[in-house]
């Protein structure tokens, strides 16, 4: 079943096109990435997904809602984490999950009960009622990625989801993300970053100035080949590449 699809989508912003015809196709229960540089478009193509921004032109559809038509649609049946998001100053980790249960219709016991079994798994319980403001950018981090897990949606967005979390905190998180996706829900992964995707995404999408250029499934890929290789190859074409041995 296809969770997500956009066709020939397209967005400028004033001469830049972020989005030049960006086509692609996601399946439920798929750990996707979209791999590209910094400009590439990744981010735009997230926010038009999650009915933040509007498409010049083009189609999107996410669980089957056009994301321009019903945008309030999609957003009560995905989870999201932008990239550099943090919870609101003022209130506490526990009091951003209270505030998040309640948009989502959320009952008052499954909101003290995920919110334990997150702080549990991220290794924050102890901050759970400290000020947002107060904790380090990587407990905020925890926070967003609790937050955009919490009610349990279908499809999920993240924007480079292992930003400032230490090494055993990622390990955690790809650890869960793979038990999310295998469970049959679907998990979109933004990056920049070469092997986050390879390590964790079971198809990438190599996106560059707004197109997807190629896909590749990494665990597909020989023994002589590496995603990488496939990155430079569609991104930087125009450089000669020679990979050490």
């Amino acid at each position: 079943m296809t969770a997500i699809r956009t066709d020939d989508l397209r967005k400028s912003y004033g001469d830049v096109a972020a989005l030049a015809g960006l086509s692609l196709s996601i399946d439920s229960g798929e750990l996707y990435g979209l791999l590209g540089p910094n400009g590439a478009g990744k981010t735009t193509a997230m926010e038009v997904l999650t009915g933040q921004i509007v498409a010049d032109s083009g189609s999107a559809t996410v669980l089957g809602v056009d994301p321009e038509i019903d945008p309030l649609g999609v957003r009560e049946r995905v989870g999201i984490l932008p990239e550099k998001e943090s919870p609101p100053s003022f209130s506490t980790p526990r009091e951003y999950f209270q505030f998040v249960g309640a948009v989502r219709g959320m009952a008052d016991d499954a909101v003290d009960a995920r919110t334990e079994t997150w702080a549990d798994r991220l290794s924050f319980t102890e901050k759970l009622d400290t000020l947002s403001t107060d904790l380090s950018r990587g407990q905020q981090q925890k926070t967003m990625i609790a937050g955009a897990f919490l009610h349990e949606p279908e499809v999920v967005f993240i924007d480079e989801p292992l930003a400032n979390l230490d090494p055993i905190v990622q390990e955690r998180v790809k650890r869960f993300l793979r038990r999310y996706r295998e469970a049959g829900n679907t998990v979109v992964v933004s990056t920049h970053n070469v092997e986050v995707a390879a390590e964790l995404c079971s198809r990438v999408g190599i996106v560059n100035a707004g197109e997807l250029v190629a896909e590749v499934e990494p665990a597909e890929l020989g023994a002589d080949e590496t995603l990488l290789d496939a990155f430079v190859e569609n991104v930087d074409a125009g450089e000669e590449w020679e990979r050490d041995e």
